[in-house]
């Protein structure tokens, strides 16, 4: 039987291994200052810079594991959100985003490795800083926030790279498939 956990650690981890691997894709002319620039480029003026949604997605990882667990969250997840609020002012460099994948990559591995099978029906209060709650099951709460705002968060920072003359391509996205890749096919 598949888990609540079993979709999520094995997503978080192939899609920030991704992220990952397409900040290595940086050329050296986009890396100057650390990649400062870079970082804080957006797709729209209303829109979190490259900075913020490399945290914010490392945020929603940690987030999500530590709601299946059903343990309070860490306080280092609050000082993400806070460098991610800030970024624009404060986008570190490209050594940084990579350091925090890294470390969030462990943070889900960990938390996978021993986190109890929840029970898809648990309920799960949802509550977002503007005061808002959502009354989700387990299930719903993975299927319906945990991986829609991970994949928003990432997805956004592929969007930012790609326009930002990164060269990246659908095989970047989905190299995670080439494992299944059939032989001779």
């Amino acid at each position: 039987m598949t888990t609540l956990k079993d979709i999520l650690a094995p997503t978080y981890m192939q899609m920030l291994g991704a992220l990952s691997a397409w900040l290595g894709k940086i050329d050296e002319e986009k890396m100057q200052d650390g990649g400062a620039a870079l970082l804080t480029a957006r797709l729209a003026s209303d829109m979190f810079p490259l900075s913020t949604q490399i945290r914010f997605a490392c945020v929603q990882a940690q987030e999500g594991m530590f709601r299946l667990r059903q343990e309070a969250f860490p306080p280092s997840i609050e000082e993400l959100l806070e460098e991610g609020r800030n970024a624009a002012e404060r986008p570190g460099s490209i050594a940084d985003a990579l350091a925090r994948i890294d470390s969030t990559i462990g943070i889900v591995k960990a938390a996978a490795a021993d986190a109890p099978d929840l029970d898809p029906a648990t309920p799960i209060a949802h509550r977002l800083p503007q005061g808002m709650v959502f009354d989700l099951t387990g299930e719903q709460y993975v299927r319906d926030w945990a991986l829609p705002q991970f994949y928003f968060h990432v997805m956004t920072a592929y969007a930012i790279l790609r326009a930002q003359g990164v060269d990246l391509g659908k095989a970047d996205y989905v190299a995670h498939m080439f494992a299944y890749l059939r032989p001779g096919g």
